[in-house]
């Protein structure tokens, strides 16, 4: 959810954007200080010292190391972050939450100009954001003022050293223990209770899932260097049980999950965004469908909330606003649905896009690479999206899960004012692994297709404007690529004409930048450069073969017909005029400024038929989905997708 180059911030819901992004109530709480320290290097320490820190922690207080460290690793995959907060305000490998500390001077960021809805059928909403009153951080938020008073060591050195943090959560482990009544056990199977309430989960199907996920660790194993050097194993035990019966004494709630649309593998609960009217004939905040029965679902938007969880389900209840179809929160991966799969939730700030897509937000800031996102969100929602994409037959691919910040404008006025997260430091290639369609070769090197895939930890290109205009943003690992004119790095930056400006290293910038698992036409290559075709121009990048930024790839292109010396590029797939019945008005179909020039080539994602979904007034008697019969390609024209009418292409596979 956040910003365009204009708006850094998105709305909470991710809903287009209006929002300003001023502390939501908890958000404002759980907000990560920008200015952390970076993280050490492997020089700064030896490099097991952190696997010695997990052994010695788990003799001193008595919890099994497997354990220990398998609820790191669910954590925060052992990294330390050089002392940064997540976003929910947790600390170390161990995530040790304390959001008062993290509680920085938040900035009022301008508001967005991207309209919710994105359709010019209906007038643009742009609510406007409250600031709620201040409430008390919950129990799963102060965790590490708890490992404080249980260990002795000051909350400074639990919040900056990675070794005193592993001790601090081991002894929160074994506070639980006994607070089960359970003895501190060797056998891992009886720590299941111990872990379940670690989540800081208050129901009971939210730390199940998380106590599953441990133990899943558990069995399977993990090998990892963490973000400061540190070699850390945990050796698989396939048969690893647990004790699952111990959480019925754990005393927690039960989630009103009324239907919800999750699978049986996440924890999950009903939050409804409200259908209701209000004001001069207007309602909110979503419009209801008939999907998939009307309009196939073809893709997944994952947005970020740029608020905290408390705050964005505040605002998803409020009919004036807009709405999204899942949140996902950071502790624990814990669901809430607000807006079922039928109906089309106003989120993207297209509306062809809204129409046959979901919307999934994450708790989260784009603007903050040192707010970090812990392995269990990440899990959960790949749990969400591999169910429906399994459920509506959606491809696994970044063709059909974008990014808000790869839709593209509806039309040439909205593209300056489109939302750019959840940005360069979404772990994509991460992502992609867990939802078990990993990013991979699959052609020759000579291919004329390419898959952009840096290492995101190594991979750490400078951007700025995270807490000041022009400021560096602390380094970071990052999922994308930046572009330039010539294979040079003193060259200039790629130039996105629909911006209006020019490019920048912002970090809300994209006009020149390319992101992981998105694939491009090859237009040259120059030593260590290769060059895509990239808004209807060369690109160049920095690809060494020894540290490559993107790999081989087979798939198709659309080119223009022969004898044309260029062809309109869309924002959206509409029908011709001619599809519309009486009382429908019929949609501008209007292209971008933009266009393919003859001779360049574009990696086709999908063929859409042209659909226009009509739907504005509450009551449904008058929607209607149109469908003509033009096609369109969707292509990846820039860092945002786009459409090509069928007509004005030729179709190539390229597949060396």
């Amino acid at each position: 959810m956040r910003g365009s180059a204009t708006d850094p911030t998105c709305t909470p819901g991710h809903r287009p954007l209006r929002r300003t992004a001023v502390p939501l109530a908890a958000a404002a709480l759980l907000l990560p200080l920008l200015g952390a320290a970076p993280a050490p290097t492997a020089t700064d320490s030896s490099a097991n010292r952190l696997q010695e820190a997990f052994a010695t922690a788990a003799a001193d207080y008595h919890v099994p190391q497997s354990v220990l460290l398998a609820v790191s690793y669910l954590q925060s995959r052992w990294d330390g972050h050089g002392g940064a907060p997540s976003v929910t305000g947790g600390y170390g490998p161990m995530h040790l939450t304390d959001a008062r500390t993290a509680l920085a001077a938040a900035e009022h960021f301008a508001e967005g100009t991207e309209d919710a809805r994105g359709d010019t059928a209906r007038a643009a909403l742009h609510p406007t954001v409250g600031v709620p009153a201040e409430s008390a951080v919950p129990a799963r938020l102060r965790t590490l003022p708890k490992a404080a008073e249980l260990t002795g060591i000051p909350a400074a050195e639990l919040r900056t050293d990675s070794t005193a943090n592993v001790a601090g959560g081991a002894a929160l482990l074994a506070a639980a223990q006994k607070e089960l009544g359970e003895p501190l056990s060797a056998d891992p199977a009886d720590w299941y209770g111990a872990v379940a309430r670690f989540s800081g989960a208050d129901d009971t199907a939210t730390a199940a899932a998380y106590a599953d996920d441990v133990y899943d660790v558990l069995r399977t194993g993990e090998e990892r260097t963490t973000d400061d050097g540190q070699l850390v194993t945990l050796a698989a035990r396939p048969r690893q049980t647990a004790d699952t019966a111990q959480l019925e004494r754990a005393g927690l709630r039960t989630l009103p999950t009324d239907g919800t649309e999750c699978p049986k593998s996440v924890s999950c609960e009903s939050v409804p965004a409200p259908y209701a009217e209000f004001g001069d004939n207007d309602y909110g905040n979503h419009d209801l469908g008939d999907r998939p029965a009307s309009q196939r679902i073809k893709y997944i938007v994952i947005h970020d909330t740029e608020g905290s969880w408390d705050g964005v389900l505040k605002l998803i209840q409020d009919p004036t606003y807009v709405s999204w179809n899942y949140t996902i929160r950071s502790t624990d991966g814990l669901i809430a649905q607000h807006v079922k799969a039928k109906d089309v939730a106003w989120h993207a700030g297209n509306w062809d896009v809204n129409a046959r897509s979901i919307g999934i937000e994450h708790e989260g800031f784009l603007a903050a690479p040192d707010a970090w996102y812990t392995e269990a969100m990440y899990r959960s929602s790949a749990r969400l999206v591999r169910y429906l994409a399994r459920t509506y037959d959606i491809p696994l691919d970044r063709q059909h899960v974008l990014g808000h910040d790869n839709v593209p404008g509806p039309t040439a006025s909205t593209v300056p004012g489109m939302h750019t997260d959840p940005g360069p430091y979404w772990d994509w290639r991460h992502y992609f692994r867990l939802l078990g369609h990993p990013f991979v070769r699959t052609a020759g090197r000579h291919s004329g297709v390419l898959t952009i895939l840096p290492d995101y930890a190594t991979n750490r290109p400078v951007y700025t404007g995270c807490a000041t205009k022009g400021v560096p943003c602390a380094e970071h690992g990052s999922s994308e690529v930046r572009l330039y004119t010539d294979h040079d790095v003193t060259a200039p930056l790629v130039k996105d004409v629909g911006l209006k400006t020019d490019p920048t290293d912002g970090v809300n910038d994209l006009s020149s930048r390319v992101s992981t698992g998105q694939q491009y036409a090859v237009a040259g290559r120059w030593g260590d450069w290769t060059a895509v075709w990239y808004l209807g121009q060369k690109a160049w990048f920095r690809n060494p073969r020894e540290e490559p930024a993107a790999v081989p790839a087979k798939g198709l292109v659309v080119t223009p017909k022969e004898g044309v010396a260029s062809v309109p590029v869309y924002g959206r797939a509409y029908p011709e005029k001619e599809a519309y019945p009486a009382g429908v008005p019929a949609q501008s179909v209007v292209p971008l400024p933009y266009t393919i020039p003859a001779g360049q080539k574009y990696v086709v994602g999908d063929e859409v038929p042209g659909e226009y979904y009509y739907a504005v007034t509450f009551t449904t008697d008058s929607h209607r989905v149109v469908v003509g019969q033009d096609l369109y390609y969707e292509i990846q024209y820039g860092h945002r997708v786009a459409f090509v009418r069928a007509a004005d292409v030729t179709l190539e596979a390229s597949t060396r």
